[in-house]
């Protein structure tokens, strides 16, 4: 069980803007590589964007340009900027270190709609 707690998620319309935060317990953000990661109903649970200790940064092709993943080390927070939403970045996002979801332990997520 993965003791994160996400937060940020909403309802906006397509192009708008969210940003979402986790705070990782300290043991945690500190030594691993954290990410976000999304689920759409009846899809498979997916990679969005990563970020290891030292700031290295990947995405998944459907979001890169338009989100930014970040780290604030004083505070053990992962953001997600997400811009230029879209309907089809609906579905609940999870934060998590890169370990845990090799493990397939998740959190609750936060949910993120995005109307047309």
């Amino acid at each position: 069980q993965v003791n994160l707690e996400e937060s940020g998620g909403g309802l906006v319309q397509a192009g708008g803007s969210l940003r979402l935060s986790c705070t990782a317990p300290r043991n945690i953000y500190r030594f691993n590589t954290m990410g976000w990661w999304r689920q759409a109903p009846e899809t498979p649970r997916e990679t969005v964007a990563t970020i290891s200790i030292t700031g290295l940064t990947n995405y998944a092709d459907s979001v890169r340009g338009r989100f930014t993943i970040s780290r604030d080390d004083a505070k053990n927070t992962v953001y997600l900027q997400m811009s230029g939403l879209t309907p089809e970045d609906t579905g609940v996002y999870y934060c998590n270190s890169d370990q845990a979801s090799r493990y397939n332990f998740w959190g609750q997520g936060t949910r993120v709609t995005v109307s047309s």
